[in-house]
Parts: C-alpha cells; sequence; structure tokens
C-alpha cells in the first residue's frame, strides 16, 4: 500500500480542510469567506481561484432540500402552529447555509487548482 496518497493530501481532502491545494499547509481563508492573496507556507497565488457562486447554489440546494424536506414532514405528522415552524426552521436554516459554505468553497477551489481549470476562451478563426 505504500504510494497511496492519504485522504489529507488528496484535492477533496485538502479543500474541505481548508488548506492550500499545492502544499496542503497554508490556509485558503482569511475571515469567514474572503480568500488569501497567496498561501502563506508555498506562496501560491490564489488569484487563480473563483469559485463564484458555485459553493452557494450547492449550499441552497442541499439545504434548502433538508429544512424543505423536515418541515413538510413535520407538518404532515404533527401540524404545529406557524410561530413553532418559524421557531424550528429559522435556525436549521441558518445552520444548514452557512456551516457548510466555507468548506464547500474550499472544495471547489482544490478541485478547481487539481483540475486547472481556467476561464472559458473563445478561439477565433485562424489562431491556432
Amino acid at each position: 500500500m505504500t504510494g497511496q496518497a492519504s485522504p489529507e493530501n488528496l484535492p477533496i481532502g485538502r479543500g474541505l480542510r481548508e488548506r492550500c491545494p499545492h502544499c496542503g499547509e497554508g490556509h485558503l481563508s482569511q475571515g469567514y469567506l474572503a480568500l488569501r492573496p497567496a498561501c502563506e507556507r508555498c506562496r501560491l497565488d490564489y488569484s487563480f481561484a473563483d469559485a463564484g457562486d458555485g459553493p452557494a447554489v450547492f449550499v441552497i440546494l442541499i439545504g434548502g432540500g433538508i429544512v424543505v424536506f423536515a418541515a413538510l414532514v413535520t407538518e404532515v405528522l404533527f401540524q404545529p402552529p406557524y410561530w413553532l415552524h418559524a421557531l424550528l426552521w429559522l435556525p436549521l436554516i441558518l445552520i444548514v447555509t452557512l456551516a457548510p459554505l466555507r468548506l464547500l468553497k474550499g472544495l471547489l477551489i482544490a478541485l478547481q487548482y487539481h483540475h486547472q481549470a481556467a476561464e472559458g476562451r473563445l478561439e477565433r478563426p485562424g489562431d491556432a
């Protein structure tokens, strides 16, 4: 089993740990979602990284599905008053959206680095 990469050294592991996609040591974020300009260990320039709205879309779809499913099941089984729905689901919405947002941003940046993804460019006729 020698020669196999540990989960921490794979792009997914580095991204979920919010570490530099190149060295796996430096931090990606400064603050909650702000990206550092470069890795503090290997000096990899993070200007290539553009997660865009991807993390937010994943969080909305996954977290929204969880909360809506739970709210529907609760309504069908127990029929609580609306104030109880608000009391239950507002904190859950905050938890399932804010907690994974930073992790998903790190994951998408690490995968972008690993696959050398770049902005799409149109090639003009005669450019080859």
